[in-house]
């Protein structure tokens, strides 16, 4: 499991005063997006949210000190980023990015009294209690079940790769833990004869086949390349279509890209019942990243629910569990970095 990486005062003597301006700078960095906001305490509003294309810089450094020149910003005293990668060490390289960087020398360059970095995934986890405060529209509920209080609840998320998290009560009843681990890596199995032989092809393409591999954007692009082939459809060297296009055309009514979408919902129903009935996440099972809420009402008449409830004798513990697409990810997930930083140990 990846560890936050947190370090304290020390490096913030010669700043100049920053008036009036939010002291806490937070960031959510993705495969493909990186995302800001300012807050001068964990219950206060965000403001000057920004996001920008992370190809369109060399670092994530850069990134920051673009922001904060663009929103007239000082730096910050205190700043908690969520990243898209295990975070082990003082080191953190992404894994579907190029950016790297050490926290100990981000710090410095931001003179920053505490600078807290952590699973991306792990800091929207933290957000999860504080979602129906952001309005009955932050969450869609698909299926049935009812949520047991204070139970655990779990988390996935496709986007540019695949998140995977859960939020689990604390055994003194206080704080509630969240977990930061690599379960987007886990490895991929169906009993579905089709997708059986999509992961077969898959399997000869990349060898190890993880959910993230067709479960997230470039999952998606995969399940289509590879179905394709199993139908033996001719796509022209380099053909295929980028994941935005396959699931616009499957909400058009193309029907071999919704066959590909289908394909996709289905097997991420299989990753959510196994996080779910891993974690035991009776409190929920939430449903992040940015491309299953694009997918509206469709995802709602999926296989997904029918597949995250089919675990054979675990059949009626699974159908007990709701589970909710969010809506508010990007907000969410400034939120839960905001949050991280007001705890003692913000992840395990």
């Amino acid at each position: 499991m990846g560890q936050g990486v947190d370090h304290g005062a020390g490096h913030d003597q010669d700043m100049p005063a920053r008036g009036d301006a939010p002291s806490r700078l937070l960031v959510d960095v993705g495969g493909t997006q990186v995302r800001f906001a300012s807050q001068e305490t964990a219950t206060s509003p965000l403001s000057h949210v920004a996001r920008y294309v992370c190809r369109e810089f060399d670092s994530l450094a850069d990134a920051i000190f673009y922001h904060l020149h663009r929103e007239g910003l000082p730096k910050p005293k205190r700043c908690a980023i969520g990243i898209a990668t295990a975070v082990t060490g003082d080191h953190v390289r992404m894994t579907n990015h190029h950016w790297s960087f050490s926290t100990r020398a981000l710090q410095s360059a931001l003179g920053a009294e505490r600078l807290l970095v952590i699973n991306d995934f792990a800091a929207l986890a933290l957000a999860l209690p504080v979602l129906p405060a952001m309005g009955p529209r932050s969450t869609r509920r698909i299926g049935g079940g009812e949520a047991v209080v204070g139970g655990p609840m779990g988390l996935v998320g496709p986007g540019t790769g695949l998140g995977v998290s859960g939020l689990l009560p604390s055994e003194d009843g206080g704080t509630p833990v969240a977990v930061a681990g690599e379960g987007g890596h886990m490895t991929l199995a169906s009993y579905d004869p089709e997708e059986r032989a999509v992961l077969d092809l898959l399997h000869r393409r990349f060898g190890h086949v993880s959910a993230e591999r067709a479960v997230s954007g470039p999952g998606l692009e995969n399940l289509y390349t590879a179905l394709a082939e199993l139908r033996g459809l001719k796509l022209a060297p380099g053909e295929g279509r980028a994941a935005p296009a396959i699931t616009a055309a499957a909400l058009a009514g193309e029907p071999f890209s919704s066959e590909v979408v289908t394909m996709f919902c289905a097997l991420l129903g299989d990753v959510a019942g196994n996080v779910a009935l891993t974690l035991g996440a009776r409190g929920g099972l939430y449903i992040g990243g940015g491309i299953v809420p694009r997918l509206g009402e469709w995802f709602d008449r999926s296989p997904f629910r029918a597949r995250f409830e089919s675990a054979g004798r675990l059949t009626a513990y699974l159908r007990a569990i709701p589970t909710f697409v969010v809506h508010e990810t990007e907000q969410a997930a400034l939120l839960g970095a905001g949050r991280a930083l007001d705890r003692d140990t913000p992840t395990h």
